[in-house]
């Protein structure tokens, strides 16, 4: 039987489930008070200056990786050498390297190289720049099933620690970031941290991010471009997907449709990421991916305090997009809470809206797992799991349908016409 499954590993302060009306607050509903923060983890570099740090992998198109890493030593060539046996490399690829400054910290020399075609479902063995450390990647299938682990707001801390440590107890396929990676917020340094912090995840399966306010970086006229940082280190398949911007793209994997945008970037109708959002809704093929699903940094819908509204803006210039496609679910970090939301669009309930899910704080407490188990084509199953040190309690599930199987919300991506909402047959 074909299945979806999601996992996130995240903090919750308060959890709220709404289930009739968006506006609502269901019975359902868990007072959580926040343990204290725990110290930053700083991860040192303790390899020679020609040796690979901060190795991570990203998805390219349908068959290809990219292996991104960073080295001390200017002279360190851009090679990856790789094959299916361990220490038996029979293939190699050269890619591009980068540099950038910041005020007075300059980064190492940022390697990126592109390898493939890869077999689906594949284990790889590899080695960057020549160094004889070997490291090794699963390819993701290319079919159902599949099991993404989603985790927002990462930062580096000892809760960090804990979320990727129960995130790795899981045989995911992909791991799905919305936003705020390092915590740098200006000291570049903790991004070299960080990197090295998530190495022994992030070198084995593929880490797929957008950006969040953390990673803007910004200051009128001293330093005036955003996202420097995040640019340099970070490239998704932005090319690939008929993306200008790194800071928004789209991927398929196995029967998913997955589309990464910003909340920190121009997003109106006149705006190249609108017009980029279109376009890219326009060619999905819900038969060959039945399952659309979308992340973001700051969420549309938020009943907590914090960040009230910080996405309203974006969910104005762009619902009515997402509510023609059939968006299944939308994932947003940020708020550093968890929500579910029932299918919604225009701030109401409505059956043929997307899901919405607030998974912010995978630094912080580490607090829950979610579980979206899609069984075949048509139906999923959600789960969310609290987590208490070791042990762990279903303490929410609900039953999806995906919404291109729906019979009263047939419609594709490519159907100029619009929707009337049908609220009321709930």
């Amino acid at each position: 039987m074909e299945k979806l499954q999601f996992i996130v590993l995240t903090l919750v302060t308060i959890l709220s489930i709404f289930s009739d009306q968006i506006l609502v607050q269901s019975q359902v509903s868990l007072e959580y008070v926040r343990p204290p923060p725990r110290r930053i983890i700083t991860t040192p570099h303790d390899r020679p200056e020609a040796h690979p740090q901060q190795v991570h992998i990203s998805l390219v198109g349908k068959d290809h990786m990219r292996v991104s890493w960073v080295t001390t030593d200017k002279n360190a060539p851009s090679t990856v050498e790789y094959g299916k046996l361990p220490g038996k490399y029979d293939m190699s690829m050269t890619g591009e390297h980068t540099t950038y400054r910041y005020f007075f910290y300059k980064s190492g020399k940022i390697h990126h190289v592109k390898i493939g075609p890869l077999e689906p479902g594949m284990t790889y063995y590899y080695c960057c720049g020549g160094a004889e450390k070997e490291f090794s990647f699963k390819t993701p299938p290319s079919k159902f099933p599949i099991e993404f682990a989603v985790a927002g707001d990462l930062g580096q801390t000892e809760w960090t620690a804990s979320t990727l440590l129960h995130i790795n107890k899981t045989d995911y396929d992909v791991l799905l970031l919305p936003g705020d990676l390092s915590y740098a917020d200006t000291q570049q340094p903790l991004w070299d941290t960080f990197g090295r912090f998530v190495e022994p995840y992030a070198s084995r399966r593929p880490w797929m991010v957008t950006q969040g306010n953390h990673e803007v970086e910004a200051f009128p006229i001293i330093h005036a471009h955003p996202f420097v940082a995040y640019n340099s280190r970070w490239i998704m398949p932005s090319d690939e997907s008929g993306s200008s911007s790194n800071l928004y793209y789209s991927f398929d994997v196995a029967g998913v449709h997955i589309i990464m945008l910003g909340s920190y970037t121009d997003f109106d109708a006149n705006s190249a990421q609108y017009k980029w959002l279109q376009a890219d809704l326009a060619k999905v093929n819900r038969q060959k991916t039945p399952w659309l699903v979308v992340l973001l940094h700051a969420p549309w819908y938020n009943t907590n305090t914090a960040h009230q509204g910080e996405g309203e803006s974006m969910r104005t210039a762009m619902e009515h997009l997402f509510y023609n496609a059939r968006v299944d679910i939308v994932f947003a970090g940020h708020v550093h809470s968890y929500e579910r939301f029932t299918r919604v669009y225009n701030n109401e309930a409505n059956p043929c809206g997307p899901v919405y899910v607030t998974i912010g704080d995978g630094g912080n407490r580490e607090g829950l797992a979610m579980i979206l188990r899609i069984q075949n084509l048509t139906h999923a199953h959600w789960s969310w799991h609290r987590n208490d040190d070791q042990d762990s309690t279903v303490r929410d599930d609900v039953w999806l349908e995906s919404l291109s199987s729906t019979a009263k919300c047939k419609g594709t991506a490519g159907d100029q016409r619009q929707f009337k909402p049908i609220g009321d047959e709930l």
